[in-house]
């Protein structure tokens, strides 16, 4: 699986998601940190995946 040196642009889907957007990588050592330091809550999360994608859009532009 590619790694991701430099990160990736915001909006770009990570390449570690699987058909059903789950993360290839969870629970093994080579998975970013980053990743495992985003905990989701009630405010990422919201009521529908685009509010969860539009949080997290939001979040990539603010710390890119």
């Amino acid at each position: 699986m590619p790694g991701l040196p430099h990160g990736k642009p915001a909006g770009v889907p990570c390449p570690h998601l699987d058909e059903a957007l789950r993360c290839g990588l969870f629970g093994r050592p080579e998975r970013p940190t980053v990743c495992g330091s985003l905990k989701p809550a009630a405010d990422m999360c919201g009521p529908d995946r685009a509010h969860a994608m539009h949080w997290l859009s939001e979040l990539e532009r603010a710390t890119g």
